[in-house]
């Protein structure tokens, strides 16, 4: 019988997870969601999958654990690499190519990239509604934004003069990306473009965001019976989260307008140069606004788009956390985070059923 400290299904990693530190800060907010997406395909379930339609409203869909890996979850040949650059996307950009909070590997070979957002169910801006009008917040680093770009030059099959029709004139236009009044005269223009972008790509949209949520009873820091689930977004089902709704009225660049520009002046120097420089984009597009985070949405907005019979009620439930935390791992866990915390004082989580 294995008593080392591990998580379920994570076999082969970068980790080593009978270390403490392994259990620490944030690398328990990236690996455990790995170690839920395998137990979830050991039930047979699916992730929620959060697709764009052609007009940028949001499919509701399903996704296998094996799809979203690219592997076989609980397969001898996967390995899970955690902050790893997934190398595919070198050809794409100027300079190194982020990490990434996941990158799946079959045999020293990239199969697929994910970030990986742990949130909490309710968030404060959706805590005191009722439980049916429950949301997390996400928040979105700017090297996703690097993956997102990417990973739409990989849906247009690296096809520069067909990505450059879409992208349309706006680009060309725009003689100081860095002066906010000239931006917002183009937002229109961008927003359609990427709008154009959505439509030609449909049917080529790949996952980019791992989301699992934890319930708990309200504003409490009690996990509710029903507290685990995966939810999954597409790139182009993520544009949702920032895209904005009437780019007509936008008067002022805020996160959610910087990240379009971001995204399309990435396509745009890649359409005309071969390559972008994600770094660069992101440092010089700032808008005098910080650059620590792409762009947060909150619960309100982010029920409006997840609605669905998962998010009411998690198909994981708390007594089975047991079955994903093994070895006593609970006990090496740093109770700084919520979601460690809540774990690590909840001994009984781990108590066998008489």
């Amino acid at each position: 019988m294995n008593n080392r400290p591990r998580l379920f299904g994570i076999n082969k990693s970068n980790r080593d997870y009978s270390k403490a530190d392994t259990w620490g800060k944030n690398q328990f907010n990236s690996s455990f969601p790995a170690s839920l997406g395998c137990f979830l395909h050991a039930k047979g379930m699916k992730a929620v999958y959060y697709k764009a339609k052609s007009n940028m409203d949001i499919e509701l869909s399903y996704i296998g654990i094996d799809e979203l890996y690219g592997l076989n979850p609980l397969g001898e040949e996967i390995y899970f690499s955690f902050e790893t650059q997934y190398t595919t996307y070198q050809k794409y950009v100027i300079g190194s190519i982020p990490r990434n909070d996941l990158v799946i590997l079959n045999n020293g070979q990239c199969i697929s990239s994910l970030e990986v957002k742990l949130v909490a169910l309710p968030d404060n801006s959706t805590c005191n509604l009722s439980e049916d009008e429950y949301g997390s917040e996400i928040v979105v680093r700017p090297d996703t934004i690097v993956y997102l770009a990417c990973s739409i030059i990989e849906s247009c099959r690296d096809d520069r003069r067909d990505l450059k029709l879409l992208l349309g004139k706006d680009g060309e236009e725009i003689e100081d990306w860095s002066n906010p009044a000239e931006l917002l005269q183009h937002i229109c223009g961008i927003s359609d473009a990427i709008k154009r972008i959505v439509r030609a790509n449909v049917s080529n949209q790949k996952p980019i965001i791992m989301e699992p949520i934890w319930k708990t009873e309200g504003k409490s820091s009690q996990l509710a019976d029903n507290c685990l689930d995966v939810f999954v977004w597409s790139n182009l089902g993520m544009l949702s989260l920032f895209m904005p709704s009437e780019p007509e009225n936008v008067h002022a660049i805020t996160r959610h307008t910087r990240t379009m520009i971001w995204l399309y002046k990435m396509l745009f120097d890649y359409a005309n140069n071969c390559r972008f420089n994600g770094e660069q984009i992101i440092d010089e597009l700032s808008y005098n606004l910080k650059n620590d985070k792409a762009f947060s949405s909150n619960g309100l907005r982010t029920h409006k788009i997840m609605k669905c019979k998962e998010l009411l009620k998690p198909r994981i439930m708390k007594s089975e956390i047991k079955n994903i935390i093994l070895g006593g791992g609970q006990n090496l866990l740093s109770p700084e985070r919520r979601f460690d915390a809540i774990i690590y004082n909840s001994p009984d989580l781990f108590k066998e059923e008489q």
